[in-house]
């Protein structure tokens, strides 16, 4: 980029103020403080979203990041988790982006919504687990900084939770209301976003409805729009719970609806996802010094996808495909705790269920349809112990849990219409072994040493993950690659070990009140790291079945997934500065590398260094200011995956507050301010025709535009 363009939004950031997160006149809820006792703040990150905000002196205290007031609300709250230290995004269309954690992505992150965990039902993860948590809805985002705890299930890379709206019992019998909203339009894509809850509530219950709706056009960006990148969904539900001694009862529904929806990276878009979300349990106190946490839960996916409804052009007839996509994910969790918050043990058991099915079809010939994910199942069930305590000043948390994951596939079924190559894949698939059971063990130890104003931290940890459904039992060549978008095909291995990492974090807290400042220094290094691999040694000679379907798909050197070593290093951190009242200056940044052990490559899609940094003034009902984001260029590519090197890019934008009365507030601002071109290197790649952008090319960022954001609470 040209320096005269780095050095403005250098210049602006540096001399521009963006608000402290300005409170609104109530306290944090009830429920808000009670979830965050359960997590040390030395622990976990969190992102306040459409919460109230916590005063100055209560955020340092319990951890909480800087609520994105800098920025207009993005559909995909991925985007907003990923302005934690260490975080990234992965730019696969308006409602399909992937958190990268330490270089780190896809089902390595543990996503939830509400601290349930399911399984996607996209075959190539158009909907991640933050698909079905709209940013107007969620009230917060947690993250476990560095590594997840045991007690949160299996996880090799780290956790992550967006709690959405829910409504709070009150301390009197008489009936309270509860009413939030927020409201949103955001003019690079002609979009608007409506969200809100309504509840009632006393002493014993808590009742509460929650809706949103957003709709987008295709985003402009420096040089023209980037076809198909419209978005529209919609989600609805209700929950409710009943206090009982020092415990609750809980249940929730909702209903997630997402239609028509382009995903330019892949070679289909979203027709629908139609999505059932049902939990309930309790939780609470069921004797002294004694908590108890059950939670059953249920999810039912039901998805088309297609390269017809939105895709411009539309497919011709004979390489036009629609797949249906199912997904059912039934768990179970078990807990007790003995002992205070900040000194217990804990043991616990969970288990989790899917059942997956995929067929690929041709709606203009009935007779063409592969089950390219034919009843594809994984039973998995856990058990942990953890124990949280202290031996003199050195606190620690100390867990490990051990895992069976049983995976089995059925015969797939194909048409007549398929030819014979398909066909002859299909009937080996359902000659071989299509089941596998793998035990997997984890451990972790968290320890950190309050020393007054500084907190030295340290973390060893064992980390498992087994191979996913797609990664094992994927038979049929297709470019599924949960959701890489690299254009590349890929084939299933049934004989995947299991992935193990060795972590090793140490960084230190400091807070004198006027200055911050959170480091953290990481290796892991992961044995069996599953990424692609050349389908055979001959590569680029089309001698098998699968090379020859593949080549005629446009991909004469597929991959199949493959165990690899591999390993990850780096440092990241954020900090804040507030040299006099009012004024704070703060950022982040991150730096990882990950490279192969066993040859002499990089890691695939791992993202630059970057610097987040805001300066900030606060008035008492306006605020204004502005924010730098700022990516190096990536030259430490894998040749081996072909992966093009990107460049560096900085962008700045403005914003507003005003606090119009107790509880509402509008904000508003102007993103990309100089109306910079630039492209992310984890952006997917254009594979729509009629669009500005290139075939191929990564999607660039959006360009300059203005939002105005309504928020309020009473």
């Amino acid at each position: 980029m040209a320096f005269n363009t780095l050095g403005r939004a250098i210049l602006l950031a540096s001399f521009s103020f963006i608000p402290l997160n300005h409170a609104l006149s109530q306290d944090t809820d009830e429920r808000e403080k009670s979830d965050r006792s359960t997590a040390d703040p030395i622990l976990t990150d969190t992102i306040l979203v459409s919460a109230v905000r916590a005063s100055r002196d209560e955020r340092i205290a319990t951890d909480e990041l800087a609520m994105p007031e800098q920025i207009a609300l993005p559909a995909d709250a991925t985007a907003i988790a990923a302005r934690v230290p260490g975080g990234a995004f992965f730019g696969n269309g308006a409602l399909s982006g992937q958190l990268s954690y330490r270089g780190l992505a896809g089902q390595r992150v543990l996503g939830r919504v509400n601290g349930q965990r399911f399984a996607t039902g996209g075959p190539n993860a158009m909907d991640p687990p933050f698909h079905y948590a709209p940013s107007v809805l969620v009230e917060r985002i947690d993250v476990a900084r560095g590594v997840a705890p045991v007690s949160q299930g299996p996880s090799l890379a780290g956790a992550v939770n967006a709690q959405l709206f829910e409504t709070d019992f009150t301390e009197s019998a008489g009936w309270s209301t509860d009413l939030r909203f927020t409201s949103q339009y955001r003019s690079v894509d002609n979009s608007y976003a409506l969200g809100g809850m309504a509840g009632l509530s006393n002493e014993k219950w808590r009742i509460g409805v929650i809706a949103s709706r957003e709709e987008g056009e295709d985003y402009e960006f420096p040089g023209g729009t980037a076809v198909g990148t419209s978005f529209e969904r919609n989600l609805y539900g209700a929950h409710a719970g009943f206090q009982t001694g020092s415990g609750e009862l809980f249940l929730e529904y909702r209903r997630s609806e997402t239609d028509p929806t382009g995903n330019p990276p892949f070679f289909l878009d979203i027709v629908f996802f139609d999505t059932d979300f049902v939990q309930g349990g309790y939780r609470g106190e069921i004797a002294q010094d004694v908590q108890l946490t059950l939670r059953l839960g249920h999810v039912a996916i039901r998805h088309l996808m297609d390269n017809q409804t939105t895709r411009d052009p539309v497919a011709p007839p004979n390489r036009a495909r629609a797949t249906f996509a199912d997904a059912d994910t039934s768990t179970a969790e078990l807990a007790l705790r003995f002992g205070e918050p900040d000194s217990y043990f804990q043991i616990g058991a969970d288990t989790e269920l899917t059942d997956k099915f995929v067929t690929i079809t041709n709606p203009f010939n009935d007779a063409f349809f592969l089950e390219s994910q034919p009843n594809v199942e994984a039973e998995r069930i856990g058990a942990f112990g953890q124990w949280r305590g202290a031996a003199g000043k050195v606190e620690f948390e100390l867990g490990a849990r051990v895992d069976s994951t049983n995976q089995s596939a059925g015969a797939p079924q194909v048409g007549t219409a398929v030819p014979m190559g398909p066909r002859g894949l299909a009937a080996a698939f359902a000659a071989a072994d299509r089941e596998t059971r793998q035990t997997t063990m984890d451990a972790v130890l968290r320890t950190w040493f309050p020393l007054g104003d500084i907190t030295p931290r340290m973390t060893l940890a064992r980390k498992e993950r087994v191979a996913s459904l797609l990664e094992r039992f994927g038979w049929l060549p297709t470019e599924a690659s949960f959701g890489l978008a690299d254009g590349n095909i890929y084939v299933g291995n049934l004989d995947l070990e299991p992935e193990t990492a060795w972590i090793a974090e140490i960084g230190f807290d400091l807070d004198t009140g006027d200055f911050s400042l959170r480091p953290t220094a990481f290796y892991r290094r992961i044995d069996d790291f599953i990424q692609g691999v050349p389908f055979d040694d001959t590569i680029g000679v089309i001698d098998s079945p699968v090379e020859m379907i593949a080549s005629m798909n446009g991909d004469p050197t597929p991959l199949r997934f493959g165990n690899v070593d591999a390993e990850l290093f780096g440092v990241d951190l954020d900090f804040a500065l507030r040299p006099v009242d009012r004024i704070e200056v703060s950022g982040t940044a991150s730096f990882v590398r990950g490279k192969r052990r066993d040859a002499d490559d990089n890691l695939y899609r791992i993202p630059p260094a970057n610097l987040r940094l805001s300066a900030a003034y606060r008035g008492d009902g306006f605020s204004f200011g502005a924010e730098l984001f700022a990516a190096a260029d990536q030259n430490e590519v894998s040749a081996f995956n072909e992966e093009e090197p990107s460049d560096s890019f900085a962008v700045v934008g403005l914003f507003a507050r005003y606090g119009i009365a107790d509880g509402l507030a509008l904000e508003a601002g102007v993103e990309n301010l100089f109306d910079e071109f630039y492209q992310p290197h984890l952006a997917g790649r254009n594979r729509f025709g009629a669009s500005d952008v290139p075939l191929f090319d990564r999607l660039p960022g959006p360009g300059r535009g203005v939002w105005a954001r309504l928020t309020g609470r009473f």
